[in-house]
């Protein structure tokens, strides 16, 4: 396997075997990610932080993972206040970030970004969410997550729930679930449900998915929900998103029909989909999957700029 200089744009770019790696050096993160050690096996290195669109998780914690490891960081927030904003094109800014860093991590709102920049740059570039298509370092971490809490990930049964339809995260997270064996249900009305061709490619990989407009009736069988939000900026139209604003909520009434040891993730931010009152349950683990993005960013980047990195941080 070799990941030294490789691009991250969508999670089909890695095999199977190349994902079960990285979650395996994402494990050996977690005493640097603690701050229980420290390392520098990344000094002199330089992350490029490009952001489009904004995010908190995401940015903060690649910025986090190259601290960590003793490398820096460099990049924008907010684009308006960059030459973007004087009509530069998304090429020549990818040009001028590879001469000033060591890998590139962009996040934009148009599907597709992450791609294009890859073809304008010749260091790595790591896909932090282009629009609707693809994020797949939040598919890393939570299929990491997945694993760690419940052991395995074949055989058990994942529900997802929410914006199916524009939600990044669930169209790549679909795929490598279905890659590694969970049965798939999916829940949403009919104008937010998943998009036909991944329930096609999900059926050519043989894990046909079980569609569902109430989660009353799928919560029972479930070991994983998996929470989105309904993201209004993803509408065309704001008619649209007030057809299914505030439709689905995860309290502790809905969680009395659940398995004791169900747990309940969410990408984040949530707006009303989950209750605070879940919080304090033992089925909460979205701050812990939020906080697994570290360790996951942390093995990547080592993975990516490190020749045969084998997960030593000394």
């Amino acid at each position: 396997m070799e990941f030294m200089g490789r691009d991250v744009v969508s999670i089909k770019d890695f095999s199977g075997e190349e994902i079960e790696h990285i979650l395996d050096i994402t494990k050996k993160m977690h005493p640097v990610a603690e701050g229980e050690k420290k390392s520098n096996i990344l000094e002199g290195k330089v992350l490029a932080s490009l952001f489009y669109e904004p995010s908190t998780r995401t940015r903060l914690s690649f910025e986090s993972a190259m601290l960590r490891l003793g490398g820096s960081t460099i990049g924008f927030a907010e684009p308006d206040n960059t030459s973007f904003s004087k009509g530069e094109t998304m090429a020549d800014t990818i040009k001028m970030a590879e001469s000033y860093a060591d890998v590139i991590v962009l996040r934009h709102p148009n599907e597709g970004a992450a791609k294009l920049a890859s073809q304008f740059s010749s260091k790595p570039v790591i896909n932090a969410g282009d629009g609707a298509g693809q994020h797949p370092t939040q598919t890393l971490l939570d299929l990491y997550t997945i694993k760690s809490e419940k052991g395995k990930i074949k055989d058990i049964n994942v529900v997802l729930v929410g914006d199916l339809k524009y939600g990044r995260t669930v169209h790549s997270l679909s795929y490598v679930l279905a890659l590694f064996g969970a049965n798939l249900t999916f829940v949403a009305p009919n104008l937010m449900q998943m998009p036909q061709e991944i329930i096609n490619n999900l059926k050519e990989m043989g894990k046909t998915p079980a569609l569902n407009e109430s989660l009353y009736e799928t919560i029972s069988d479930a070991d994983v929900l998996y929470v989105t939000r309904i993201q209004k900026e993803r509408f065309p139209d704001d008619e649209e998103y007030l057809k299914v604003a505030g439709l689905y909520k995860v309290d502790k009434a809905l969680l009395k029909n659940a398995k004791e040891n169900l747990i309940v993730m969410h990408p984040l931010p949530r707006v009303d989909e989950i209750a605070f009152e879940v919080d304090s349950t033992q089925h909460a683990v979205y701050f812990k999957q939020a906080k697994n993005g570290v360790m996951v960013r942390m093995a990547l980047l080592g993975l990516l700029l490190i020749p045969d990195f084998d997960g030593g941080v000394i």
